[in-house]
């Protein structure tokens, strides 16, 4: 646990590094808090114009698709590359169910030989780049043929069927279309998001990020229409931009973990390495030279996996920031969900058309699993379950169908065996995926209510005796509930808890006493549990609820407070007016000088009474002056002496608690040393040095055995009083005679 002495420049070292798209609190200038409202009310109505453009493009992108001529048409691949026709809503076509598809031809000209890669939807996960040239060159000369408004299918057995295309329409964009396009929307809305809270670098390589996905999940949207056709030109450039989306993502992903949490020493060089291998494998592509193309994609986009997840980790070990924890362990499930979709679209490959249908799912479940957890980063701390719940899905959807396709096309296991058993493993792997995820963000130790409630009892009991303490208190209090790295305070408070940097920090304002003439300050807590967590919303309400119990706490007692004084001070009056009135009057009229000497101390110990009464703090020093005076008269009468001595190293103020428990000590034991004990010496020693004060009361009178005494109202009371102050006290014989008193306190005179 590290507290450091001087916020302002800590906070200062540390603002290029701290975690999260959104600012820290503490690295604002103070006059954001007022103008708040004012960039929430231009960052809304930006956010709102996006958001409005975005659907126009959507909807344009929708339209652009229904407007394309289609057949309504179901396929299958046969094991030798066949094209056989499932099913189809046009009643020529139904009739023709079975039967296998040689080739498509128009109104002029040679048909068109097909196979079953007419089917395929997917350029960019397609391994063989024999087999993708011919794809695409199937879907393009296919769209030729339906612009023209007629398709002839012919048949093996020679028939020859010829239908008449109309547009695809809105119903013909099937069911996935939407919720793909919505999501692309989503992750827009989040990279403005992102970049209206703070223009820099990191959140330049988030929209960066989400913006290629989105590009990514509107080619996969359009792969998913229903039917026989998609818009021309439509798939050409699907597998060079594609990869440039995905190495893009991989290589920002790169830079943004050499920048953030932690800024590496060679970050420059590290982000400059990942973009340049983009810029040659893309120039390759482009230029035709890599072959395969498929494996030189996926090794590039694995190696940038790869490259992100060791900076990351390299970056957490350099601070432990549980930002960069949680990010290395998403790029640690999408470097191993990538890897395993990998593997299993290139096993299936070999089986021809074994498993077709998986194989497609398994790269969109992939993107699916990278688009949610693009979504989840920047709100980690916004408490967003259902974030964290649809990213689980996604991982474990892409996990379910990769191992399906595995054991369909490596192990030959049937159809229905392998789901059952690919559906078992993903439910467990979810079962423990989700464990590991919540204890990393919410917390792995979160403090139950029970011992919540009693660390928050005990902070406002400790703060009723001791409000000038709240500050100090309360910050323990923080440290024992969150157990942060570093907690330090900043003059630069918000009206509310937050949490900042992405969750890696929370700032907390500190409440003030009332009539405190201190400046406010917030208190930074950095790293919660060790960097083991991130702080949420919850922790920020949490801790809201815990201050306000304290000022409760304070206001509470300073209420009792004020009543105690004027308690107090109305007694004090009485006394004086009613009984010092009536003493006063017994005094004039006292028979012997004895009697009358006798009532004027008494006078005097009421007046002494009183002063203390009506007073809510006295100072030690003045208090040692009426202390010393009193005993002195009270020994006098009794014809004993008064050894005194009087030692402090901190002149405080003694409140009226302290006082008077103090006086009644004093009192009690030096009238059990005159009249139990017949003493003729008395000697008091009182000493307050480091916050130690040591009360000391010595006699020469005819005590013994302190350990055998039965402890009454009065040895009782000086045990109690002793107790309400917080120390301790023994009784001991004196050498050669009498008895010893030492009453320890400890903490007394501390300043805190």
């Amino acid at each position: 646990m590290a507290v450091l002495p001087h916020p302002q420049d800590a906070a200062g070292e540390r603002g290029d590094g701290d975690s999260g798209f959104e600012a820290s609190a503490f690295e604002r200038p103070p006059a954001r808090f007022s103008r708040h409202s004012l960039w929430a009310g231009w960052r809304r109505r930006v956010l709102v114009l996006v958001a409005l453009l975005g659907c126009a493009g959507i909807f344009a992108f929708a339209r652009w698709v229904a407007a394309t001529p289609f057949v309504d048409v179901q396929w299958s691949g046969h094991g030798d590359g066949s094209l056989i026709l499932e099913g189809s809503t046009v009643p020529a076509l139904q009739a023709r169910r079975g039967r296998t598809v040689v080739a498509i031809g128009g109104s002029g000209g040679p048909p068109m030989p097909v196979d079953a890669l007419l089917q395929h939807r997917s350029p960019r996960w397609q391994v063989d780049d024999a087999a993708r040239a011919r794809q695409v060159a199937q879907q393009v000369g296919l769209a030729t043929l339906l612009a023209a408004g007629t398709l002839s299918l012919h048949f093996a057995d020679g028939s020859v069927l010829t239908i008449d295309a109309a547009p695809r329409g809105w119903a013909g964009l099937g069911w996935l279309f939407w919720p793909l396009a919505g999501l692309a929307l989503l992750l827009l809305l989040s990279a403005t998001v992102v970049l209206l809270a703070r223009q820099r670098s990191l959140t330049l390589l988030y929209a960066g990020m989400a913006l290629c996905q989105a590009g990514t999940l509107l080619f996969i949207a359009l792969e998913t229409t229903r039917g026989l056709g998609l818009p021309a030109g439509a798939l050409a450039p699907d597998m060079l931009a594609r990869l440039a989306l995905d190495s893009c993502t991989g290589a920002a992903a790169v830079t943004a973990f050499a920048l953030n949490p932690t800024r590496l020493p060679r970050a420059g060089w590290v982000a400059a390495a990942a973009w340049a291998a983009v810029i040659v494998c893309l120039a390759g592509a482009w230029a035709g030279a890599l072959s395969p193309l498929w494996w030189w994609a996926q090794g590039l986009c694995l190696t940038l996996g790869a490259a992100a997840l060791a900076v990351i980790a390299h970056s957490y070990q350099r601070e432990p920031n549980p930002y960069a924890m949680v990010l290395r362990r998403f790029a640690s499930a999408s470097l191993a969900t990538l890897l395993l979709t990998t593997a299993a679209v290139a096993l299936s490959a070999r089986r021809g058309e074994v498993g077709h249908g998986i194989a497609a799912a398994a790269p969109v479940a992939w993107v699916l699993f990278l688009a949610s957890l693009l979504l989840l980063a920047p709100f980690l701390g916004r408490s967003r379950p259902l974030l964290r719940e649809f990213a689980l899905l996604a991982g474990i959807g892409s996990v379910a169908t990769s191992l399906n396709l595995l054991f369909v096309a490596a192990f030959s296991i049937g159809a229905f065996n392998s789901l059952a058993l690919s559906l078992f493993i993903a439910l467990a792997l979810y079962v423990g995926a989700r464990q590991w995820l919540l204890d990393h963000v919410v917390g792995r130790s979160v403090l139950s209510t029970e011992r919540t409630f009693d660390l928050l009892y005990r902070a406002a009991r400790e703060v009723q005796a001791q409000p000038a303490r709240l500050s100090a208190l309360q910050a323990r209090l923080l440290r024992e509930l969150f157990e942060p790295l570093e907690i330090f305070s900043v003059d630069r408070v918000p009206a509310r808890a937050r949490v900042v940097g992405g969750g890696s920090a929370l700032v907390v304002p500190v409440p003030r006493a009332d009539g405190d003439p201190t400046p406010p300050q917030a208190l930074v807590l950095r790293y919660a549990q060790h960097g083991q967590r991130l702080f949420t919303l919850d922790d920020a309400r949490l801790v809201a609820r815990v201050v306000d119990q304290m000022r409760r706490a304070v206001a509470y007692d300073q209420a009792v407070e004020r009543g105690r004084s004027e308690e107090r001070l109305r007694i004090a009056q009485d006394l004086h007016d009613d009984i010092g009135a009536r003493l006063l009057t017994l005094m004039y009229q006292a028979p012997t000088p004895e009697l009358e000497d006798y009532i004027r101390h008494t006078l005097l110990d009421l007046k002494t009474l009183t002063r203390g009464l009506a007073a809510s703090e006295h100072q030690l020093s003045h208090a040692a002056v009426e202390w010393k005076s009193d005993l002195a008269q009270r020994l006098a009468a009794a014809q004993a002496e008064l050894l005194w001595t009087f030692h402090c190293d901190l002149d405080m103020r003694l409140s009226v608690v302290q006082w008077s428990a103090l006086t009644r000590v004093l009192r009690e034991l030096v009238s059990n040393a005159l009249y139990h004990g017949h003493a003729t010496r008395v000697e008091v020693q009182f000493s307050l040095e480091r916050g130690e004060l040591l009360l000391r009361v010595a006699d020469d009178g005819s005590g013994c055995q302190p350990q055998a005494w039965s402890h009454g109202l009065g040895l009782g009371g000086v045990r109690k009083r002793a107790k309400l102050l917080g120390g301790e006290v023994r009784w001991l014989e004196n050498v050669p005679c009498g008895i010893v008193c030492e009453l320890r306190l400890t903490g007394f005179g501390d300043p805190s």
